[in-house]
């Protein structure tokens, strides 16, 4: 008997063959009592997805490679986990490239990309600006991370500038009135930074208050060591504030570090806030506030675009945006 085809289940499901395909990827846009149906004509026709002859008929290897800038990056990490526990599902394996945050070594990686043994690319870049991107890419790519202007890019972001308007404004709620920020970046690729920056300035201004440019610390990266160091300054500079905003966990995990070393009380003298949702900041103490971008759906939607553009590499390039929620918790609450 002939192995049976994705046509064959799609008829007897009474179903298309996408639909078959979707079931078989794992992927969540399938209505339940649809996937019910398809997966029993699956069992009952005894169909085994061919990895071997699907390579030969189409060039694909089943590998993918993902560029990250730091696998010590907890936000990262777990992305990374995300997407490689996705990926397996739909049998591809994830070649994983940290660039440290390096320019060079990101366009090392676009480079590669034309001739290394893989079917697409899934890259988060940190140093290149929108403007250094090229155009197009020979090679499948889904950019993560927002990028103003890569509209010839298939990518993904979660809206900055709203997620941080919104956990700002829950610090005004509060009756937080000196909201200082610590996060802001001069680089060329910081466009996370600038747009959680545009984010808590919006807020501020829609309650009525002028964002003081002395409680906006500047910091070289996202790690521990710059927020206690961000921190430090404005402890030093002796202008009162009540809350601090920062723009990832790590940053508020070493300022609110550095706040209690101080003998300050989080959150009753000082509230603070982070941005990314690592596992680290729910078990810190006080547990941290923050944004938690949906990382599961980003690390499904960028294998569906990954893979929509391995099938066809000519169509237009989109970007969804996935959702995020505001974890409030003690780090903000007197309560």
């Amino acid at each position: 008997m002939d192995r049976p085809t994705m046509r064959d289940v799609a008829d007897r499901a009474g179903v298309s063959p996408k639909t078959v395909s979707n079931v078989v990827r794992g992927w969540p846009a399938v209505r339940p009592d649809t996937e019910v149906r398809v997966r029993a004509a699956l069992n009952e026709l005894g169909y085994r997805m061919n990895q071997s002859s699907k390579m030969l008929r189409t060039g694909q290897t089943g590998i993918i490679a993902l560029a990250v800038p730091w696998l010590d990056s907890p936000y990262f990490a777990e992305l990374t986990s995300a997407i490689v526990r996705r990926a397996e599902a739909v049998n591809l394996t994830v070649m994983v490239e940290q660039t440290d945050g390096i320019a060079e070594r990101e366009r090392k990686v676009l480079r590669g990309l034309i001739d290394a043994p893989i079917d697409g690319l899934i890259f988060s870049p940190y140093a290149l600006g929108s403007d250094e991107l090229p155009a197009d890419l020979r090679g499948p790519t889904v950019l993560l991370g927002e990028r103003v202007g890569a509209s010839n890019w298939d990518h993904l972001a979660i809206d900055n500038v709203a997620a941080a308007l919104e956990v700002t404004t829950h610090l005004l709620k509060l009756g937080r009135k000196r909201i200082a920020a610590i996060g802001h970046q001069d680089i060329a690729g910081a466009e996370n930074a600038r747009l959680r920056a545009r984010g808590y300035q919006l807020a501020l201004r829609a309650a009525g208050f002028t964002p003081d440019p002395a409680l906006q610390m500047t910091v070289d990266a996202f790690e521990r060591a710059h927020g206690a160091s961000a921190m430090r300054r404005l402890l030093d500079s002796g202008i009162p504030f009540d809350a601090v905003f920062c723009f990832s966990d790590l940053l508020a995990l070493g300022a609110m570090h550095e706040a209690q070393q101080a003998g300050i009380r989080v959150p009753n003298d000082i509230a603070i806030a982070g941005f990314d949702d690592i596992e680290e900041g729910r078990y810190a103490n006080p547990p941290l506030t923050t944004i938690r971008p949906a990382k599961d759906e980003i690390a499904t939607l960028a294998l569906e675009l990954l893979i929509e553009r391995i099938e066809d590499n000519t169509r237009p390039a989109q970007a969804p945006v996935p959702g995020y929620e505001l974890m409030i918790r003690a780090s903000t609450s007197r309560d």
